[in-house]
């Protein structure tokens, strides 16, 4: 049946049903229909189409059915903490272990036994006592049964995979092994994941160990120390330790990861690849250098795109030698985080966008290293009445929204069309066909999306993480709750706020405000 336009007007053109016309105008209904056709292509080009509901300025995106990333594993979001931490964290009775901290650790990995890396500097600052030999002088933290029990109680709650760091720095293969073994033993040897020898090896030539009592800076090791000379330590002291993997380099020195490979090879014994990279330096940084922290830098792609490109090398050398790469320490400002960059909002969106940059170029787990006192920690745990009670940093409410947004199992899948500047698209499809899409907006101005699913349309949900502004330190929520100034469960509170969203014609439309995240979830 042919068709009959009857109303063209104010951008929009509608095609109802009609009469069959007359033999005597088959030619020029032809022509009609040809010019018709015509005006609905260009109609298309310019955003109309055959969705007249969906606003011109909208920009079109398509969730495509590719997958492109390997399956997000159980335990991708982690966290690394120091050693002396834990017990500020998690009390000193292991028989009341701190409630809040263990539920604010399950928040970022639900049904999941989350793993936890227990080291960063305090690797090379830590040691079990040795019988008949002095504390070694960089050491200024001892292990003892207490912590052991705290930890064990710790993790046997979280159900946690450990990756414990090994003084390495000391030079004391005796102390390495005593440790290790007591370590080991205490905690249970079911729990541990990998033994990381030492940490950010590369500094030990430049950075002071420890300062004599006239304030002289003594380095761990010669400023000749070099890659040949570590893998040489690490093969020394891997043959002293218990037989379980191990983990290493712990490197986030970029001329030391050119000798990735070499390293790899070398050591059989190697269970996990780590390595370590924060994308801002207060310290030794330029104020002109895109590393200097600010919160333009934080929002720059160098530090989400940038960061995550800078270990794909890395990535494919590890799973060539069949080895998981974890990054697993991490955070937004290194060497003396600026809580003025770090503790803010904009903290919250680089959380999300970096941890789906890093599973895009096959990161296989990340730890966010936080410690009592760091101006990017996580939360901060205080006791009042006896009671415990967090403070929630912003960032965490970006590390929540990403383990929503990527569940074990879920793969990431390639979406066509260009957000444009300061806008990330991301997509997920769940094991149990879950689809997810996060639109991150870093920029000065709202914007509105039009997105197409695989499938046929189907109702979806909205929910979004929003604050005050970039650099506002209180005021988020996602999906409308929030943890508040203080929470004594760690859980967030408030009713969710999730929108439902019905589609136009094959597309979702979800406006998007300036410096705010937003998933949409089709089920």
């Amino acid at each position: 049946m042919l068709c009959r336009i009857v109303q063209a007007a104010k951008g929009n053109v509608r095609i109802l049903p009609g009469r069959p016309f007359s033999k005597r105008f088959v030619i020029v209904d032809v022509a009609v229909v040809a010019i018709v056709a015509t005006a609905i292509a260009l109609l298309a080009t310019i955003g109309l189409g055959s969705d007249p509901h969906v606003p011109s300025t909208a920009t079109r995106l398509a969730v495509t059915e590719t997958t492109f990333s390997r399956p997000i594993p159980p335990g991708f979001l982690g966290l690394s903490l120091e050693y002396n931490s834990i017990e500020q964290y998690a009390g000193d009775d292991p028989a009341a272990i701190d409630p809040v901290f263990v539920q604010l650790i399950r928040n970022l990995n639900p049904g999941q036994a989350p793993v936890l890396r227990i080291g960063g500097d305090t690797t090379d600052w830590t040691w079990w006592p040795v019988p008949g030999q002095r504390k070694p002088p960089g050491v200024t933290y001892t292990l003892s049964p207490r912590w052991i029990s705290v930890t064990r109680a710790l993790t046997q709650e979280l159900r946690a995979r450990l990756i414990l760091g090994i003084d390495l720095e000391a030079g004391n293969v005796e102390l390495a092994r005593l440790e290790a073994n007591e370590l080991v033993d205490g905690l249970g040897r079911g729990s541990v994941q990998a033994l990381e020898l030492g940490n950010e090896p590369a500094l030990y030539g430049s950075f002071p160990w420890y300062r004599t009592a006239a304030g002289v800076k003594v380095p761990g090791r010669p400023r000749s120390y070099d890659v040949p000379a570590y893998i040489r330590d690490f093969a020394t002291f891997s043959d002293a330790l218990p037989r379980l993997p191990l983990a290493g380099p712990a490197l986030g020195a970029s001329k030391w990861m050119q000798n990735l490979g070499a390293f790899l090879s070398s050591q059989p014994r190697l269970g996990v690849v780590t390595l370590h990279r924060y994308p801002l330096q207060l310290c030794y940084t330029s104020t002109k250098s895109l590393k200097h922290p600010t919160l333009g830098h934080l929002m720059d792609p160098a530090a989400t795109t940038g960061l995550a490109d800078s270990f794909a090398g890395d990535v494919a050398s590890a799973h060539a030698h069949g080895l998981p790469l974890r990054v697993d320490e991490i955070n937004s400002v290194s060497c003396g985080a600026d809580r003025s960059v770090s503790y803010t909002f904009a903290s919250s969106l680089w959380a999300v966008d970096a941890m789906f940059e890093l599973a895009r170029v096959g990161v296989d787990g990340v730890n966010l290293h936080t410690f009592p006192g760091a101006g990017y920690e996580l939360f901060k745990l205080t006791t009042a009445n006896g009671h415990w009670q967090a403070a929630v940093s912003p960032e965490y409410y970006g590390l929540l929204m990403f383990a929503a947004a990527a569940p074990p199992g879920a793969r990431l899948l390639r979406i066509s069309g260009q957000p444009g500047t300061a806008v990330k698209a991301w997509a997920t499809r769940a094991t149990d066909g879950t689809i997810h899409v996060v639109l991150i907006n870093k920029g000065p101005q709202a914007r509105v999306f039009a997105l197409r699913l695989p499938g046929a349309p189907r109702g979806a949900t909205l929910e979004r993480l929003h604050g005050a502004g970039l650099q506002s330190a209180s005021g988020v929520t996602l999906a409308g709750q929030s943890f508040g100034a203080q929470t004594t469960s760690g859980r967030i509170r408030g009713s969710a706020d999730r929108s439902t969203v019905t589609p136009i014609g094959d597309r979702y439309v979800v406006s998007l405000p300036a410096g705010s995240a937003a998933m949409l979830t089709a089920r």
